[in-house]
């Protein structure tokens, strides 16, 4: 398992602090929320926040594209520092190509699915990608209730990799906590998103660890 805290929990405030919490707590990833107010009703930052907690950070950065024809602006992500940009397959008419342009700027390209979007949609695209997210709440807005029909296109997509012989992760995001983490990994999920999770936890070590523990008492 993978965790992916999501930035949009953390304290603004104090960015480079709340960042730095989560890296020591042993998490691998820093998942980006970026949004538009177009493909979602709500606006979050851009390339400039992540430029600016680039150099304070030695996470993986995986930058969530919740905006529409996100091929404008893809040269802006690969030089604001992402190590990963996942699109969306409803957000632009060509994704394959989108996918190969990320692939061609030295980044691991992904693609995501909405709760509506069903999960076939991405099998012609797995050969271009190193991570297929599916969200498993509408995306927009934090603090929903994860929709467990999402976890069973999870599953379907775990098992057509398989059934490809590739090797991608699969990332579930939203609504996602320690009273529903085994039932997600179960779903063959290994890159779980995590916002007030970890960012709002007390101890983010602790939060972590037994998320860790979780995991552990399902092999």
């Amino acid at each position: 398992m993978k965790i992916a805290p999501s930035m949009l929990s953390a304290d603004f405030a104090h960015l480079a602090e709340s960042v730095a919490r989560v890296e020591n707590a042993g998490v691998e990833m820093l998942h980006l929320d970026v949004m538009d107010g177009n493909f979602v009703p709500n606006l979050s930052f851009g390339p400039c926040v992540i430029a600016g907690i680039r150099p304070e950070s030695k996470l993986f950065f995986d930058v969530h594209l919740m905006i529409e024809r996100p091929e404008r602006y893809i040269d802006y992500f690969v030089k604001c520092g992402a190590d990963g940009i996942t699109i969306h397959f409803e957000s632009t008419e060509n994704p394959a190509e989108v996918l190969k342009t990320i692939r061609a700027a030295g980044v691991k390209p992904a693609v995501a699915i909405s709760p509506d979007t069903p999960a076939d949609v991405l099998y012609p695209l797995l050969p271009l990608v190193d991570m297929v997210l599916v969200m498993t709440v509408y995306p927009g807005f934090g603090g929903q209730k994860l929709i467990p029909a999402c976890l069973e296109k999870a599953a379907q997509l775990r098992a057509k990799i398989e059934e490809l012989g590739l090797a991608i992760d699969v990332q579930a995001d939203g609504g996602i906590g320690a009273g529903n983490l085994a039932d997600v990994l179960k779903s063959g999920i290994n890159v779980v998103v995590a916002g007030s999770a970890v960012f709002g936890a007390p101890d983010p070590a602790k939060a972590v660890a037994d998320m860790r523990k979780i995991e552990a008492e399902l092999a």
